[in-house]
């Protein structure tokens, strides 16, 4: 018997096994495994009497709610394609992330009503807008809200027996090296597998209550929405990241796991009335989207009173390769064992890890010998949405490369210590530096630019320009600031404009960032060490 795999199965468990826990906390809202189930299968039967088709890319615009949560099984119950956007964009990006991937249908929230009407004449292939939580104020929009959408709405529950557990299920758009995302193609497979997998690698006790810290948007909340719903546990949703609110969830709702980047985790270990929750229930904290260390991986052990591990992936991953934890049978001190936990880790089960040259060898397990990171395994994506030439080249000789240069040492852990690519890492989000000197090369007084990382105190690196005039000019560093924030989200922004005479390149003209890296990082040097 063959019986697909799709993360529809991960709900049809939870609703047969578990139908009176609860599934959902959203505020003062609650619903049981029953009712969480229910309200997916409306969300399916509506998009189907809306017209949405097989394959159909619907995208949701939303805080973590438990709307968005329904979406990740509802709009595959309508056999479409889940689109979660990403908030912090600006129109003009989410206006292409919405054409290139030909979304026929936008959710959002009332908070981002002024970006949809600034991009909504630019996406001629949505044909309709919903809002999530209130109702319609405008009249090119539809005549009811989520709610009453999905009371009108008869439940579709589709056959898992028909899907094709190597279709399209959810679409991802992440920043890369090129100047516009690629969309990241997650199969039914993928998503299932990855379910299985991290719970078994993260250890995922039966019927546990996580607090989703981390937004939806990113690789489904890190994988938790499917992980956490297979094992019947309860959905802690928060709409953003505020330390109070997050220790006090964690406190009223017993939460007992939660993901943070380590600003996140910075700010809670910070937090200075943190001592006056009971925190007690939490048992584990993964913290990922950046490297994180020892001192803030017992920081947060100590103020926190719960286990800390460091996990590494991609979205191209589902995401996650590799946890953390310190593996059986190996001997360690606390010094060691705080080191290991802020390690990328070691591969989670269904993925293999290896670190190789330039020739696709493996580099020696001695722990100093740098290579890039490669993989393959259940979680690996399908490719990127229309974009062959680039997924042949990731996927090549049957590897998923990375771009991450790391290390491997004797115990299979691997320690991840540059990026190939110039990509920035900022509080957990993907920067392109290409995407900002763009913006940056518009300016008529600028003659060459140059995008790298800075370490931050807070986001751990933030962009930094490096500018060279035409002659003559005078420009400010507000100035290309502020053009930079008239076009971009304000986490790619550069925090920092450097005018210079020239900048290094090689014999080629191919401007040597790593040159501009070695003086720039050393003058921008973080006062903490977390």
């Amino acid at each position: 018997m063959n019986v697909p795999l799709t993360p529809l199965r991960c709900i049809r468990y939870a609703e047969e096994q578990f139908p009176q826990n609860t599934a959902v906390v959203c505020g003062d809202q609650r619903f049981t495994y029953k009712q969480f189930a229910d309200r997916a299968a409306r969300l399916g039967g509506a998009l189907r009497a809306l017209g949405v088709e097989p394959g159909d890319r619907v995208a949701f615009l939303s805080t973590n709610c438990h709307r968005l949560l329904e979406a990740y099984f509802g709009v595959l119950e309508a056999s479409a394609v889940l689109l979660p956007l990403n908030v912090r964009l600006a129109a003009a990006e989410l206006a292409y992330i919405l054409n290139d991937s030909k979304a026929r249908i936008l959710f959002f929230e009332r908070q981002f009503l002024p970006l949809v009407e600034a991009l909504r004449l630019a996406v001629p292939t949505v044909r309709s807008f919903i809002l999530l939580d209130a109702p319609p104020q405008t009249n090119w929009m539809e005549s009811q809200n989520y709610d009453g959408f999905l009371a009108d709405a008869h439940p579709l529950r589709r056959d898992v027996m028909k899907v094709d557990e190597n279709s399209l299920a959810e679409l991802f758009y992440t920043s890369g090296t090129s100047a516009n995302p690629k969309g990241v193609m997650l199969t039914h497979r993928n998503i299932y597998l990855h379910a299985l997998d991290s719970a078994f690698g993260l250890q995922i006790s039966q019927e546990p209550v996580e607090l989703h810290t981390i937004p939806l948007f990113h690789a489904n909340g890190w994988g938790k929405a499917h992980t956490i719903t297979l094992a019947g546990g309860t959905h802690v949703m928060i709409h953003q990241f505020i330390p109070s609110e997050v220790l006090q969830l964690i406190e009223r709702e017993r939460v007992e796991g939660c993901c943070l980047v380590p600003t996140m985790a910075i700010a809670l270990v910070n937090w200075p009335d943190r001592h006056k929750y009971n925190l007690s229930s939490l048992r584990r904290v993964m913290i990922g989207g950046a490297a994180s260390n020892p001192v803030l991986v017992r920081e947060v052990e100590r103020e926190l009173g719960c286990q800390c591990i460091s996990g590494y992936g991609l979205t191209e991953t589902s995401p996650v390769l590799t946890v953390s934890t310190v593996k059986a049978g190996i001997e360690a001190d606390e010094a060691e064992r705080q080191a290991r936990q802020s390690m990328a880790g070691y591969a989670i089960p269904g993925v293999e890890i290896r670190v190789v040259d330039e020739d696709g060898n493996d580099v020696p397990a001695d722990g100093e010998s740098v290579g890039e990171v490669v993989a393959r395994g259940d979680v690996v994506m399908e490719g990127y949405w229309r974009q062959p030439a680039e997924s042949e080249r990731v996927m090549r000789g049957g590897w998923f490369h990375t771009g991450d240069l790391a290390v491997m040492d004797t115990d299979c852990y691997i320690v991840i210590v540059d990026r190939a690519k110039d990509i920035i890492v900022s509080g957990g989000e993907n920067v392109s530096s290409l995407e900002v000197e763009k913006v940056i090369t518009t300016h008529p007084g600028v003659y060459e630019v140059a995008v790298i990382a800075v370490p931050h105190d807070k986001w751990g690196e933030v962009p930094k320009a490096c500018v060279v005039l035409k002659p003559g000019q005078t420009v400010t560093e507000i100035e290309l600031i502020d053009l930079c924030r008239s076009c971009l989200a304000r986490y790619k922004c550069p925090h920092y404009v450097e005018f210079l005479d020239i900048l290094p390149k090689t014999g080629t003209g191919k401007i040597l960032k790593r040159e501009l890296r070695k003086t720039r990082e050393r003058e921008h040097q973080p006062t903490r060490t977390a």
